[in-house]
């Protein structure tokens, strides 16, 4: 398949599918192929997946990326519910681990973020170094909550004791993971680690979705 500058530029930004196959005039089914055949030469890259709408950032000249993958792509590398970036975050010189990673969404008020981060727990290879990243973000007990919930819907390695009783006796942290919303579903966690969730069990429900 040839497609010719001309075209690409008229794609050029942030389109779907369906906005490609109006733009061209052609089907949905070539529209695809239209797609694949742009990241493969490397001019289309997905910006938001999951089973939603996916949207593809189009440019005209292959996107050369600088350093290791930030947060954001970390995070949709290793979990089925797939968020927005709304920027790109790369890192220079070092590799984001699940531990970092983990602790940095803790820390975040984006509640897709909160959901999307549970299937990283079962990727923890070393509890030290997760009370390490969560004492930075200052995340200790969200990070134990939202461990908790983790273990409501996936499955999960289980948490070092010790670390789990210095998550417990963490001080000095904001209470609301997002500005006063609490949860519903999971009050005996929220009780347990003092702070509130902004989890239900319908936000758990996306997992049973996308497996």
């Amino acid at each position: 398949m040839v497609i010719s500058e001309n075209v690409v530029r008229k794609l050029e930004g942030l389109q779907t599918v369906d906005t490609i196959s109006k733009k061209l005039g052609i089907k949905r089914r070539t529209a695809i192929q239209y797609v694949s055949h742009l990241r493969k030469k490397g001019l289309a890259e997905t910006v938001r997946g999951g089973r939603k709408i996916r949207v593809y950032r189009i440019a005209r000249v292959p996107q050369i990326k600088i350093g290791n993958p930030g947060y954001y792509e970390t995070l949709n590398e290793n979990s089925p519910i797939k968020i927005w970036e709304p920027y790109e975050h790369r890192v220079i010189g070092r590799e984001i681990s699940v531990e970092e990673t983990i602790a940095w969404a803790s820390s975040t008020n984006v509640n897709r973020v909160h959901l999307a981060v549970l299937a990283l727990f079962n990727k923890v290879k070393d509890w030290s170094r997760l009370y390490k990243w969560a004492l930075h973000f200052n995340s200790r007990r969200k990070v134990g909550a939202l461990y908790d919930v983790a273990r409501k819907i996936v499955r999960v390695k289980k948490m070092d004791g010790r670390i789990r009783k210095k998550l417990l006796m963490a001080k000095s942290e904001k209470r609301y993971m997002y500005p006063y919303v609490k949860s519903k579903s999971f009050k005996d966690i929220e009780k347990r680690w003092r702070v509130f969730i902004d989890l239900n069990w319908a936000d758990l429900m996306r997992y049973k979705e996308v497996s």
